[in-house]
């Protein structure tokens, strides 16, 4: 018998002992005279009868009536503070990246639990009809874009001392464009660092889990907050990242946790040696509160972007915060508020940025979840006043906001309904419809027609920029392979319509986008299956 029936039959028993001493001390409370007289002796039998009577109909229906409680299995006790958001296309990658594989954990060399080790090669075919990011209204292009990447990190065996050093080789064929630093940046160290790292420099938080402290020089590639701001871009075939400090208080299983950083963005030059720009700073300071995350996590940050005076002087102040969370197994949210003032040349940064989403999981083996996004980004209202209102992307990805690239973080409107499901466990697909508008119909279209025509200062272009649909399917054939299938197709709007027909003297009225992509992980291939 479990413990909750234990204490509910415990309960009745107590009940019914109650009312049958109340009845039986009725009976007992008769002169002990009358029971020494034969008259009474029957008339107390009876009662006793009728009483024993009562309490056992009494008890019989009790019992009949008693149901006995389920007992849900206990959930395994919480080693972590940190959620995943579970909004779309907010998922950070991991340090290490997602492609490494600690030898000592792959069942390859058990000795080996110092050594990560990660190769990685990825190769996407496209096709791509009228890309309203070309100079031509009408075009057709099929590139092919190849990526591989080779990490090696060494850990606990010199610690606190750690070292980390990430190649990647980009590639791209069968295009009828110029080569660019999108797609192409050949045989470059996209990181390269070495870091201290303190196991229990501040203890240990309510959970048992270490907080450390971690500092590191170097190059560098990390993503922070839903990744609009700062990402590696991993769709794109080439890498965003940084040489200089980063250091962290606490770690993600933590209740609170710290990040700073003290930067330079790499230049990516497409077939020689990248390097660091002097002429840009960029630094950072974002906190993670966890202590609520069963319902709330909190993430206010500030960054900086410092422009030298040689190249055009920029300083950018950057204040924000984000909010996500889980209400319950099916509903989430993801909120985000950024800020911006500062200077820029001549003028005074003034422009904010903010994203919503509320999502509602179905407690379906489909994993059904359905999803509205909005997001809106100021853009320049007058290119002759002494303000700017075009908000600054920073170093964010792109693909969440489209999937075709087309549209960033920057004087754009848009609200974005998302359908997720796993129909088959493995087979992921999400689908999904997407409107677009400039915030400013002033201001620039940032990715139309490679850069130039794509502003109207009248306003009189519109401010409609299209609406499309989007669908993705991602499944693994084998183990050590992953295929990623999608298709978009963008209408594109008055905007769009009326800059290439003063550009070229005709639209395209529409773009296709599909593409196969396979990503090849090495090690995979040895991993033994526990």
């Amino acid at each position: 018998m479990n413990t909750n029936t234990q204490n509910t039959t415990k309960r009745d028993s107590i009940f019914l002992h109650s009312n049958s001493t109340n009845l039986v001390e009725f009976i007992l409370s008769v002169p002990s005279a009358f029971l020494g007289r034969k008259r009474y002796f029957l008339l107390f039998a009876i009662l006793l009868w009728a009483a024993a009577g009562a309490i056992a109909q009494e008890t019989i229906t009790v019992t009949d009536t008693v149901k006995p409680v389920e007992v849900k299995p206990e959930e395994p006790a919480r080693t972590s503070y940190y959620v995943e958001a579970g909004s779309y296309g907010t998922k950070r990658e991991t340090d290490p990246p997602g492609y490494v594989r600690n030898l000592g954990k792959t069942g390859i060399a058990e000795q080996l639990d110092w050594l990560d080790l990660g190769l990685d090669y990825r190769v996407r075919g496209e096709y791509r009809n009228n890309d309203i990011r070309r100079p031509d209204s009408h075009s057709t292009d099929y590139p092919i874009l190849y990526k591989g990447k080779i990490y090696v990190g060494i850990r606990n065996i010199i610690d606190p001392l750690r070292l980390v050093i990430e190649m990647q080789d980009s590639d791209r064929t069968n295009g009828q464009y110029p080569l660019d630093n999108r797609d192409v940046n050949k045989r470059e160290m996209i990181q390269g660092f070495a870091e201290l790292y303190f196991k229990k420099a501040f203890g240990t938080d309510a959970l048992g889990n270490n907080r450390p402290f971690m500092i590191r020089y170097g190059r560098q590639a990390f993503e922070f907050l839903d990744r609009r701001l700062i990402g590696q871009n991993l769709w794109r075939n080439t890498t965003n990242n940084f040489l200089g400090f980063r250091a962290a208080l606490g770690q993600e299983k933590n209740d609170w946790q710290l990040d700073l950083l003290a930067l330079r963005p790499i230049i990516r030059i497409i077939d020689d040696k990248d390097y660091a720009d002097n002429d840009r700073q960029f630094g950072a300071a974002i906190g993670h509160w966890r202590k609520w995350s069963d319902v709330v996590t909190i993430e206010p940050y500030y960054l900086a972007l410092r422009q030298d005076r040689n190249i055009g002087h920029r300083m950018i102040h950057s204040p924000g915060v984000r909010f996500y969370g889980w209400l319950n197994k099916s509903w989430n949210y993801d909120f985000t508020g950024t800020y911006q003032f500062g200077d820029d040349g001549e003028r005074k940064q003034d422009a904010y940025m903010i994203t919503a989403e509320v999502g509602y999981k179905f407690q379906h083996s489909w994993k059904p979840r359905v999803s509205v996004f909005f997001g809106y980004v100021t853009g320049d209202k007058d290119p002759n006043d002494d303000k700017t209102n075009r908000f600054e992307r920073f170093y964010g990805f792109a693909r969440p906001w489209s999937g075709d690239d087309y549209i960033i973080p920057e004087n754009v409107v848009t609200p974005k309904f998302k359908l997720e499901f796993e129909p088959v466990k493995g087979y992921k697909i999400d689908t999904g419809y997407s409107f677009y508008w400039l915030q400013s119909a002033t201001d620039r279209f940032n990715n139309l027609l490679a850069g130039t025509g794509n502003r109207d200062n009248t306003g009189q272009s519109g401010k409609f920029l299209g609406h499309g649909f989007d669908s993705r399917l991602q499944f693994k054939p084998v183990k050590f392979i992953d295929l990623n299938v999608g298709y978009m197709y963008f209408s594109t709007g008055e905007f769009v319509n009326n800059r290439q027909d003063a550009a070229n003297g005709e639209h395209s009225g529409a773009s296709h986008f599909a593409y196969i992509e396979m990503t090849f992980n090495a090690l995979d291939l040895f991993i033994k299956k526990k």
